[in-house]
């Protein structure tokens, strides 16, 4: 049964903008009276005991999780905005297959600007070795091949109005739908 629920699997390499995007998209979908909830990458691997690992098994099983709890919250109805890396498609794409409804935002960001950014020093530790495998330097970011919506930079307006119409749209369709089917035939 679809219930109008979507997962936002907003992806990119790290320090690119996706929590700040999932941030502003939070806030005009709560404008709209949508509901949703952000499983943000960092918050959710900080908040689970044991806390996962960055080993490739670690990442696979994280973001496993990840999309499990995406997809059980989309399934009750909310929006859920996932600003998380998950750098291999297939880990997205088994995200999508599990939602009722998934839309993939590709925050497109140079890796040059992410790394003048990195308000978490990740990018520096990585060049002194102290964090390795980081997605777009020395582990692959495998960027979509055909993502819903592309967000040049972080907090893109267009891209932000694009999300959102296409959300909103999801939810109106989905309601009508349900009311046709709780019509009764004449």
């Amino acid at each position: 049964m679809t219930t109008g629920g979507v997962v936002v699997w907003i992806t990119g390499l790290p320090a690119a903008g996706k929590t700040t995007l999932a941030e502003a998209l939070r806030v005009r979908l709560a404008d709209a009276s949508r509901p949703c909830a952000v499983l943000d990458g960092d918050a959710v691997r900080a908040a689970l005991v044991p806390p996962p690992d960055y080993s490739d098994g670690g990442r696979e099983a994280f973001y496993q999780t990840l999309a499990r709890l995406a997809a059980l919250l989309a399934g009750q109805g909310l929006v859920v905005l996932v600003p998380a890396t998950a750098p291999k498609r297939q880990q997205r794409q088994a995200a999508r297959a599990r939602a009722p409804r998934f839309l993939e935002v590709w925050v497109r960001t140079p890796l040059a600007t992410c790394v003048a950014r990195d308000p978490k020093g990740l990018y520096a530790a990585a060049q002194t070795r102290a964090v390795t495998g980081l997605p777009g330097v020395d582990t692959p970011y495998e960027a979509p091949t055909d993502p819903d919506v592309v967000a040049d930079m972080g907090l893109d307006a267009g891209a932000l109005d694009r999300v959102c119409a296409l959300v909103l749209t999801t939810a109106e369709a989905t309601a009508s739908s349900r009311a046709l089917a709780s019509r009764p035939s004449t």
